[in-house]
């Protein structure tokens, strides 16, 4: 297999991979902690948070404890989210204290996940009552799965019937369920923030609403993230809903996750400090992407296009001035501005990769028309993550 990367120099690889380990140790990415029995949803959760399928979920989860494992997405170079999840939850081994003393500092947030008819979770029970008493200030969601369990057959409510309280309990909500969501919410009073009733299923299930309940569960996520962790998923969110084509699926994530890394590493008091980590960032988006796209590239054709999208010689340019010169930029204009021109750039390389593996060269005039575009699409999502 071809690896574009090895045209570089050892020395330069070596210099980056230092770099953004140390950018990854101060980057915001928020950490959510999945907890429930196997077959409870947390999948189907990271699922539909990360608009990926279950075969690229499963083998990206990587060990950390004895029964809990991470997944960064899209992967653990440029992460914009990160998961934990543990297993072994009702075996006899099982201890939470092991995971309390690997993710006492390491989780922003737990997602419990628990079947809304399932009631044999005493165990579930048990070891959320030890990591909440070790960590009560860390916010817990009780996420209520599979709501359709209790009425077979039926399609949900054509209208979400479920508020953002607490331990949301409609009056005509189906008996059955509305019952069992009481227990839950009897049961591990004390012990969550929040109650989020969900209903994630395939399509191929036959649900008018696949998703039912998911953007509550993104709300209830965000409102419950330190400000500081809420940024990734609000551009993840934004840019990430219009993907429909397979390649988009793929490399739309790589580059939201470079681009949130730069911003990273443009976020200190002196402009001038980390412009060549940021423009080492972009390269090494670029060498990604065609290999993502399966295409050659050398330095003097990113030299070459990168010249005529004007994007490297503007970060240089607009990070040292402050970029006083763009209106949108506002108080923090370092970051947005690392994070705007690398998400451009990104976006242009992935167009002109797809054009050349379609049989046409992109002319000049049309590489700074769709840098320009995607520039503007940078800001609009940088200035509405930074309002929220």
């Amino acid at each position: 297999m071809w690896r574009p990367w090895k045209s570089r120099t050892k020395d330069a690889e070596a210099d980056y991979e230092k770099a953004r380990e140390q950018l990854l140790e101060r980057a915001p990415i928020p950490v959510l902690w999945l907890f429930g029995k196997t077959g409870s949803g947390k999948s189907s959760v990271v699922r539909y948070l990360t608009e990926s399928d279950d075969i690229e979920i499963g083998p990206g989860f990587r060990p950390q404890t004895k029964f809990s494992s991470m997944y960064s997405f899209p992967d653990e170079d440029d992460p914009i989210l990160k998961f934990l999840d543990t297993r072994g939850i009702g075996e006899a081994e099982y201890d939470p204290d092991e995971d309390i003393v690997a993710f006492d500092k390491v989780a922003h947030l737990m997602i419990v996940t628990i079947r809304a008819m399932d009631h044999a979770v005493d165990d579930v029970f048990r070891s959320l009552s030890t990591i909440r008493d070790a960590v009560p200030d860390r916010p817990v969601l009780l996420v209520l799965t599979a709501l359709h369990d209790a009425y077979p057959g039926e399609q949900h409510p054509e209208v979400d019937p479920f508020s953002d309280d607490r331990a949301p309990l409609p009056n005509d909500l189906n008996p059955e369920l509305k019952r069992s969501l009481e227990l839950h919410y009897k049961r591990f009073d004390g012990l969550f923030d929040r109650a989020v009733p969900i209903d994630l299923t395939p399509p191929h299930e036959g649900f008018h609403e696949p998703n039912f309940g998911g953007e509550r569960l993104k709300k209830a996520i965000l409102d419950s993230l330190p400000a500081a962790y809420r940024q990734n998923l609000l551009q993840m969110s934004e840019l990430l809903e219009p993907v429909t084509t397979l390649a988009k699926e793929k490399t739309m994530p790589t580059i939201l996750g470079s681009s949130s890394l730069a911003a990273t590493a443009a976020a200190v008091p002196f402009p001038w400090v980390d412009i060549p980590v940021v423009l080492g960032i972009q390269t090494h988006l670029v060498y990604k992407l065609a290999s993502m796209h399966n295409i050659p590239i050398d330095a003097a054709t990113i030299a070459q296009v990168s010249g005529v999208m004007g994007g490297r010689v503007a970060v240089t340019m607009g990070i040292r001035a402050g970029l006083k010169f763009i209106p949108w930029v506002g108080m923090a204009a370092n970051s947005a501005a690392a994070f705007a021109f690398t998400f451009a750039t990104g976006m242009a390389w992935n167009w002109y990769f797809t054009s050349v593996a379609q049989g046409h060269v992109p002319k000049e005039s049309e590489l700074k028309e769709v840098f320009q575009s995607q520039l503007k699409r940078a800001a609009h999502v940088w200035r509405t993550s930074q309002a929220e």
